[in-house]
């Protein structure tokens, strides 16, 4: 298992380096957004207009960040649980987005979806919110204010620890988990 520091947006090759059980330091912006902030980008493609911000080469980091304490950029910013994305991801990663960050399992069409796209989903520590949100320099609203917490955010990152769970090549660090104990 290796180590990566990477800087966003991210490429192709920066993926195709990327394995299950492989730790990652994120630097640049992540997009935040949940639930609500997703099915918007959906309506929205599924009516062919624009989307609101740059997918592109973008790691999107499911969470809904408590508000800021006064001289801080954000709250505690823990990971949420990813599968309630799963209906949205594959058509995302379609339009080029290279991966997500949250806690938990993913279904079969979005590991499907990081196979044919060239995509990863990286978990970062749930429960350590306070601590993850030292990472984060910067955040700002860019779309859905109206969503509080669950807006959709730009927010710049200096080493924001993360696993790769799921890689390009099929590759599941839970399965291989699980299977390790089944053999011990």
């Amino acid at each position: 298992m290796a180590e990566h520091h990477l800087t966003t947006p991210l490429s192709d090759d920066d993926i195709s380096k990327l394995k299950s059980g492989d730790k990652v330091f994120i630097s640049g912006s992540l997009l935040t957004g949940r639930d609500s902030a997703h099915k918007e980008l959906i309506e929205l493609v599924k009516e062919g207009k624009e989307l609101p911000v740059d997918i592109k080469g973008q790691l999107i980091y499911y969470v809904g960040p408590t508000p800021a304490r006064p001289g801080k950029p954000i709250g505690s910013a823990g990971p949420t649980t990813s599968y309630r994305m799963d209906s949205y991801a594959p058509t995302l990663h379609a339009l080029g987005l290279k991966g997500s960050i949250g806690k938990g399992e993913r279904s079969r069409e979005v590991k499907e979806a990081l196979k044919k796209h060239k995509a990863v989903y990286l978990a970062s520590v749930g429960g350590a919110g306070a601590l993850i949100s030292k990472s984060i320099v910067k955040s700002e609203v860019l779309a859905y204010p109206e969503l509080g917490p669950e807006a959709i955010r730009r927010i710049h990152v200096k080493d924001f620890p993360c696993i790769v769970i799921n890689d390009m090549y099929g590759g599941d660090l839970y399965e291989d988990g699980k299977a390790a104990y089944r053999q011990e």
